[in-house]
C-alpha cells in the first residue's frame, strides 16, 4: 500500500477543501443537490457526528459519488477513477477512514460476477420471481437494500432522495438486469406480486404525488431540470422518432398528434432510454382529469408516451 499511501497523501489540501466546501453548499442549496448527498451519506455510511465516514461498501460509494457528479458537474473534480476508493478521499479528505481489507471483497461484489447478470432477458417475468432472484443473488440483494433504505415506507417518504436511489440502482445493474425489473409484471390477483412490484418500482414513494399532477406539468417541470430534460430528450428520440421529428417541441403541433399516429420504435435503445427515465419525475404517476378542452389532447399524447405498456406489449 505504499504506493497508494504515497499517492493520497500527494492529494492537494486545496482541492479537498474545495470539495469540502462543495459539499456545504449542496447541503445548503435549493436545488435538490442535498437529496443526493443525503443518499452518499447513507452508501457511504457517513456518521451525522463529525462528518466522518466508515466506507464499507467501496465500490457502493464510489458510484454515488459518480452519480452526484454526473447531476451535479460543479463536483467533478471531487471523483477519479484510478482505484477503488480514490474518489472518497478526494471528496472528503481526512475525514474518510477506508477499510482496506474491505476491497478484494468488495470487488467480487461487482455485477460482472453476479449469476443473475448472466441470465438471458427473457419476457412475461412476474415481479415476484424477480423479486425472490434479486434477493437471492448476493449482488443484487446488497444495492436492493441500500435503495429500500432510503424509499422504506416505514419511515416519512422523501421523494427526491428516493428517486435518487433509484436512478443509482437501476443505472448501477446490468441492462439484462434492468429489463427483468422494469418490465415484470402481475396478474390482478396476486397481491404477493403486486408488493413485490411497488418495492423494485419505487410505489408509493418515488412515483405517488398527491395531489397528482397533469402530464403537461410533468413534462414542463422535466424540460426545468437539466438532468431529467437529457434523460426525456434521448427518450423521446430513442423511442418516439415520429414524434420528435415531426414537432419536436413544438406543442401546437403535438396538439394535432393522436395517439394512433405515434409509433414507438421498442428497440434496445428505446428499452434502455425508457430504464433510464426511472428515479426521475417522468414515473411520476399523473392525470389527465379536470383539465381544459383545449389541453386534454395534448395531455393525453404525454401520458401515452410516459406510461403506455403499449411499447413494450
Amino acid at each position: 500500500f505504499t504506493v497508494l499511501f504515497m499517492y493520497f497523501t500527494s492529494i492537494s489540501t486545496a482541492q479537498t477543501t474545495d470539495c469540502l466546501h462543495l459539499r456545504e453548499q449542496c447541503i445548503n442549496a435549493a436545488n435538490g443537490c442535498v437529496s443526493i448527498w443525503n443518499v452518499v451519506e447513507d452508501i457511504c455510511n457517513i456518521s451525522v457526528l463529525g462528518n466522518r465516514c466508515k466506507a464499507e461498501d467501496i465500490i457502493g460509494c464510489n458510484r454515488i459519488i459518480q452519480v452526484l457528479a454526473d447531476e451535479y458537474p460543479e463536483f467533478k473534480n471531487c471523483v477519479c477513477t484510478t482505484d477503488d476508493f480514490c474518489s472518497i478521499t478526494t471528496l472528503l479528505g481526512k475525514q474518510c477512514s477506508i477499510n482496506k481489507d474491505n476491497i478484494s471483497t468488495e470487488t467480487k461484489l461487482q455485477w460482472n460476477l453476479s449469476a443473475l447478470s448472466k441470465q438471458a432477458y427473457t419476457a412475461n417475468r412476474t415481479c415476484l420471481d424477480v423479486n425472490k432472484e434479486c434477493v437471492e443473488d448476493e449482488v443484487c440483494n446488497k444495492q436492493l437494500s441500500l435503495y429500500l433504505k432510503v424509499c422504506s415506507v416505514n419511515k416519512k417518504c422523501n421523494m427526491e432522495e428516493c428517486q435518487a436511489a433509484i436512478r443509482f440502482f437501476y443505472q448501477n445493474m446490468p441492462f439484462e438486469v434492468a429489463q427483468m425489473m422494469t418490465f415484470c409484471d402481475c396478474i390482478q390477483s396476486d397481491e404477493s406480486c403486486h408488493r413485490a412490484k411497488e418495492l423494485l418500482h419505487g410505489k408509493p414513494c418515488a412515483v405517488t404525488a398527491v395531489p397528482p399532477p397533469s402530464c403537461l406539468n410533468v413534462i414542463h417541470m422535466c424540460e426545468e431540470n437539466e438532468l431529467c430534460r437529457k434523460k426525456y430528450t434521448n427518450f423521446r428520440s430513442k423511442c418516439w422518432r415520429h414524434v420528435t421529428k415531426k414537432c419536436y417541441d413544438d406543442e401546437a403541433c403535438l396538439e394535432t398528434l393522436i395517439k394512433d399516429d405515434v409509433p414507438c420504435s421498442a428497440n434496445a435503445d428505446c428499452k434502455a432510454a425508457y430504464i433510464s427515465n426511472w428515479g426521475t419525475m417522468l414515473r411520476v404517476e399523473c392525470t389527465c382529469q379536470n383539465l381544459p378542452t383545449a389541453e386534454q389532447s395534448l395531455c393525453e399524447l404525454f401520458h401515452h408516451m410516459l406510461h403506455s405498456k403499449s411499447c413494450f406489449s
